[in-house]
């Protein structure tokens, strides 16, 4: 598989800003181009809304990687720097945040597929964190998922804050290259949101940040705290049973701990207990220091894969990449690329 790929380095410009990038690090981030142009955007934004969103509604739950087997973590690793955080956003409109929702894509098979998303803190209120194979393709020839969208707050088939297409993802170098799940994460910009009218024609909402608000971004934590996670799981546990449908946003509060995936060849990975199904789950928030009051925290890690550790056939673990200062670099260059009006 070879992905169309710009690897960022220290003074090398991105769409209308610099990436943030210390000599270190630069070499870890990658960017790859979702609608590079306004056009293509604008083709994705209808294709989602067109007959009243029925896109949006038909899509079904991404089942690539959802489970995997984990083990305790044989080793502990050293932080690569000391812990660091960004501050949530809040929306300026004075609304409540809402800044979970459904990432939307077509997949290899052609059909259209959603993980969970998150809106994250940038310098351009712009960018969407979610598992790094909701975006690239881990499975098919083509480099990356099609069609990308993202829909904060849905619910039941609405957008309430609007649409907002990708113009680019950010992701490690080490899972464009090598599908390297240790670094199963993506960090998206997206267009100003649309909306469409009884017409088709697409209008402008804003930017994602104004609209939904941004949790925070923390890395280097010790991975020894209660974290709440949000996602939208919608497929059945091993039993067969569903205790989820995917139409509304579920939470749940687990203690953290270092995991292995020996299958995955990933030997430090972080786990959260949790009840959600692997299938809409992925790419759910992991957020530390959640303040219910505010709906605000701090993403320290997404879902890209979920586990039964007791072989009671009911998954009771999410499994999440490490955030370290590398996650926090490809972070960084996300929050300072532009996107820009889709229309």
């Amino acid at each position: 598989m070879k992905r169309k790929l710009i690897a960022l380095g220290i003074g090398l410009g991105l769409v209308g800003a610099t990436a943030i990038a210390t000599p270190a690090q630069a070499d870890v981030i990658a960017s790859v181009p979702l609608h590079g142009t306004a056009a293509d955007a604008q083709q994705t934004a209808t294709f989602w809304l067109a007959d009243g969103g029925a896109n949006l509604r038909n899509a079904a739950p991404y089942s690539v990687q959802t489970s995997v087997s984990v083990t305790a973590a044989a080793t502990t690793p050293v932080p690569d720097s000391k812990p660091g955080n960004t501050a949530p956003l809040v929306p300026p409109s004075g609304e409540d945040p809402m800044t979970a929702g459904k990432v939307f894509f077509v997949g290899g098979d052609g059909q259209p597929h959603w993980c969970t998303g998150t809106a994250l803190q940038s310098q351009y209120r712009n960018v969407v964190a979610t598992a790094g194979h909701c975006v690239l393709d881990i499975e098919d020839a083509a480099p990356t998922q099609s069609r990308v969208v993202f829909v904060p707050g849905y619910a039941d088939g609405t957008a309430p804050k609007g649409l907002y297409v990708a113009k680019q993802a950010f992701v490690h170098y080490e899972l464009s290259l090598y599908d390297d799940l240790e670094r199963d994460y993506a960090f998206m910009t997206v267009y100003n949101g649309v909306v469409a009218d009884s017409a088709g024609v697409l209008s402008d909402t804003g930017r994602l940040g104004d609209n939904a608000g941004g949790q925070g971004f923390a890395w280097n934590q010790p991975p020894d705290s209660s974290i709440k996670v949000f996602g939208y799981p919608a497929g059945p546990h091993p039993d067969g049973t569903l205790p989820y449908t995917g139409e509304h946003l579920h939470q749940s509060t687990g203690a953290a701990s270092w995991v292995a995936a020996p299958e995955l060849s990933a030997e430090h990975l972080v786990g959260v207990e949790s009840p959600f199904t692997g299938e809409g789950a992925l790419g759910s928030a992991w957020l530390l220091r959640y303040d219910a009051s505010k709906k605000m925290g701090y993403l320290n890690g997404v879902t890209m894969s979920v586990s039964d550790t007791d072989a009671d056939d009911r998954y009771d673990t999410g499994v999440s990449p490490y955030f370290d200062a590398q996650t926090a670099a490809v972070y960084k260059a996300a929050s300072a690329s532009w996107s820009g009006r889709l229309v």
